[in-house]
């Protein structure tokens, strides 16, 4: 099923979200209207006498998706998954280095030299960690507006670091804690890709393995342990490493490197994770953390599927669960365009010019529209993201395909562009 719909009153109030059917009765019956199609809302037409119920916002931050849920009563009703765009941020900012680097090493006119030129804010984080945490915050305010929140959940740890370094200390509930061992196998599952470490194989149980064997010496640090199938754990029993890949150097220095590595992901989600807590904080509503462990403990005690935005759901303390929905709203962020007045080739030759104006016949590019073709060879009805040109002839991205060459006169504008796609 898919999510329940917002609902505001006459003057722009959130009500409590309706079941689609519920949706489909009051639009039928006049009274209410659409008011957004994403996320999709509904506004009345008369005011509500229905009393509010509490709902409480869930966040699971990601480095490339971050989970978001509402939950009422131990209910999801509604759920969606925000996908960011960090890497192609980061590519266009090596782009742009690349160019300028190869300009200055030409011979130009002489441009005196700038450096120490700049100054960083305190907290500073670069671009592609502070888009992160812009487009999360956006649509936790964007939620705000359409439904009754009262408090925000939010993953403030992906993995717990001092359970991680120190699993053998002992003496304290914090480092014997029912978690302790979630914390310790989500990290191994997220740094060793999901698979075993000897033989790669997926979609099986895996097994805790130590490089070193205890047996000889190794230790349950981190840097020694990593993931195994069930074959390949008895296989190697307490031999060495070494001996044990005597015949697969490759995979032997691969191990042995990746051990070593840190996790690019968390590193990236625990470099922006206080900066989004400080920003929460800021819409006034009571703000409740907690680690990755506990979300998994709570979503595997439960027996739930791996999404992120179910990980979402499970974030701080969960008793009971009751998923409502089978269908989140996917939300990929794609940016505003660019500014760039000039395209070039791989070299950095300009081989195209961008006009500035990005309105043509009353479009631009990054609506969604709904095309119905009564003529011609691409007859049908087609729901999509447009890119516009200035002959009036559009492309139209389905979620299938991208039709090419739709005329602007079978065009109507269903949601105006706000940076983001969506689908379901």
């Amino acid at each position: 099923m898919s999510n329940y719909v917002f609902v505001i009153d006459t003057n722009k109030k959130p009500c409590n979200p309706v079941h689609p059917g519920t949706a489909r009765n009051l639009l039928k019956s006049g009274k209410a209207a659409v008011f957004r199609r994403y996320p999709f809302t509904l506004i009345l037409k008369n005011e509500s006498i229905e009393p509010v119920r509490e709902i409480q916002l869930k966040i699971d931050p990601g480095s490339k998706t971050t989970g978001i849920t509402l939950v009422r009563n131990s209910n999801v009703v509604w759920g969606g998954e925000l996908t960011h765009r960090g890497s192609a941020i980061k590519a266009s900012l090596e782009s742009r280095k690349s160019l300028r680097r190869g300009r200055r090493s030409r011979h130009t006119r002489y441009r005196q030299a700038r450096y120490l030129n700049r100054s960083r804010r305190e907290g500073w984080l670069g671009p592609s960690l502070q888009h992160r945490i812009e487009t999360t915050v956006t649509w936790v305010n964007k939620l705000i507006k359409f439904a009754p929140i009262t408090g925000i959940s939010q993953e403030l740890v992906r993995f717990d670091l001092q359970k991680i370094e120190n699993p053998e200390i002992s003496g304290t509930e914090y480092q014997q804690g029912e978690l302790q061992g979630y914390e310790v196998r989500e990290y191994l599952l997220e740094k060793w890709s999901r698979k075993c470490s000897y033989c790669d194989v997926k979609d099986i149980p895996l097994q805790i393995e130590h490089i070193v064997p205890k047996a000889k010496g190794g230790t349950n640090r981190i840097l020694n342990l990593c993931l195994a199938c069930e074959k390949c754990n008895f296989k190697k029993g307490t031999q060495d490493i070494e001996k044990f890949l005597a015949k697969k150097p490759e995979v032997l220095k691969r191990i042995k490197s990746q051990a070593k590595r840190p996790l690019k992901d968390a590193a990236a989600v625990n470099s922006t994770r206080w900066e989004l807590l400080k920003r929460l904080k800021t819409t006034g509503l009571p703000v409740v953390t907690a680690s990755g462990g506990k979300t998994k403990f709570n979503r595997c005690r439960l027996k739930l599927p791996k999404t992120h935005w179910i990980d979402a759901a499970c974030v701080g303390d969960v008793e009971t669960l009751k998923v409502l929905i089978t269908k989140p709203l996917l939300i990929k962020a794609t940016g505003h365009g660019t500014r760039q007045m000039c395209g070039t080739d791989k070299f950095g030759f300009p081989n195209r010019h961008r006009t500035n104006k990005q309105n043509h016949f009353r479009f631009q590019t990054g609506d969604i529209v709904k095309a119905v073709v009564t003529k011609g060879k691409k007859i049908g009805s087609y729901v999509g993201r447009i890119a516009t040109r200035a002959s009036g002839s559009f492309d139209i991205s389905t979620s299938d395909d991208r039709i090419q060459g739709i005329s602007h006169k079978y065009c109507k504008t269903i949601h105006r562009k706000d940076g983001y796609s969506y689908s379901i």
